[in-house]
């Protein structure tokens, strides 16, 4: 009895317990954060540089991955799994690793689905990489690390297991469905500022991303509920 009203007190609390679980409030909280943060981005590109994604994309993404990664990276780092076999700081280190593999891939996926090429789009196309590992890659092998069976499971089964793992799930694939879908106004005739890559995916991106951290909230309040009905 006293140790289901431990686990209790551990599921409803808005701290991050010893086991990197954490609660559905306790994520709201982490979405708040991160999202401050993104606007922080926002207002450092427009307040200090006058510059926004339409008149300088490299500079604003540069500013708002920059900004967000540090936040994400400490907060995910201290949901990884077994903190007992894995410190902070190793966490912290392969997250850094996530960020540039992340980066990577993101740019090659980018291009092969028809990303422009030439000198005048490679910062454009590095900076919105590394805001796309941000969103994708970095909470993952901060959680994760090399365990391809978490990846796996999570990414490739879709088979997300805990709040923790619908954190890393539903965002990360927001960001990339928001993406692909800020990316169609780009070949259409319309001659605007913003239909230069990579502004419309940026933006769709950041949309999924704020989206899927919404859905996965509801996921989070609605299987605790259900898991509360079925115990009682």
């Amino acid at each position: 009895m006293n140790e289901a009203k431990k686990k209790k007190k551990l599921d409803t609390s808005i701290g991050v317990p010893n086991d990197g679980s954490i609660s559905a409030l306790a994520a709201v909280f982490v979405y708040l954060i991160t999202g401050l943060f993104l606007a922080v981005g926002f207002w450092v590109a427009r307040n200090k540089f006058s510059a926004d994604l339409v008149s300088d994309p490299p500079l604003t993404m540069f500013l708002l991955w920059s900004i967000e990664f540090p936040v994400v990276v400490i907060i995910f780092s201290l949901l990884r799994n077994a903190p007992e076999k894995c410190s902070c700081f190793r966490a912290i280190g392969r997250s850094i690793l996530g960020l540039i593999s992340g980066a990577f891939l993101n740019a090659l996926g980018a291009i092969s689905l028809g990303a422009p090429i030439g000198m005048q789009y490679l910062l454009r196309t590095v900076h919105w990489s590394f805001l796309m590992s941000v969103f994708t890659f970095v909470p993952a092998t901060a959680v994760f690390g090399a365990s391809w069976t978490d990846w796996h499971r999570v990414f490739a089964s879709m088979k997300p297991s805990g709040n923790v793992e619908y954190m890393i799930f539903i965002p990360a694939y927001g960001a990339i469905i928001g993406g692909w879908f800020g990316a169609w106004p780009m070949p259409l005739d319309w001659e605007r500022p913003w239909q230069e890559w990579p502004i419309c995916v940026c933006y769709g991106a950041i949309g999924g991303y704020i989206v899927g951290q919404i859905v996965s909230l509801i996921l989070m309040f609605f299987l605790r509920k259900d898991k509360h009905l079925k115990v009682a």
